[in-house]
């Protein structure tokens, strides 16, 4: 069984910062993609920032030069740098990972963490 744990959502202003990780965990053969999504109120689910196992990203337009994606592929864990936050960054991220377990290769999903940016 896989799991997918997320930390470091909280309540910030407008201009700070916040670091998100995602930890997984279970049997797990080879990490693929691992990414971040969000989704604010009203909104779909929108891609945030992805990154593969050898370190490429790609960021949605609205949070580049803002956010950092990384990850220690010893510790089966994203991150995501949140800067200069923006009330319209509220929304609750959640955690992605395409990866290859006992179920051969599958998409997982994190609970998901509330980040609220107010003004």
């Amino acid at each position: 069984q896989v799991q997918l744990v997320e930390s470091g959502g909280g309540l910030v202003q407008a201009g700070g910062s916040l670091r998100l990780s995602c930890a997984a965990s279970g049997s797990i053969f080879s990490l693929n993609v691992m990414g971040w999504y969000r989704r604010a109120p009203g909104k779909q689910r929108e891609l945030v920032a992805r990154i593969t196992s050898v370190g490429s990203t790609n960021y949605a337009d609205s949070v580049k030069g803002r956010f950092t994606i990384s990850r220690d592929n010893a510790k089966n864990t994203v991150y995501l740098q949140m800067t200069s936050l923006k009330p319209e960054d509220t929304a609750v991220y959640y955690c992605n990972a395409f990866l290859y377990g006992s179920q051969g290769w599958n998409d997982y999903w994190g609970q998901g963490t509330q980040v609220t940016v107010s003004s």
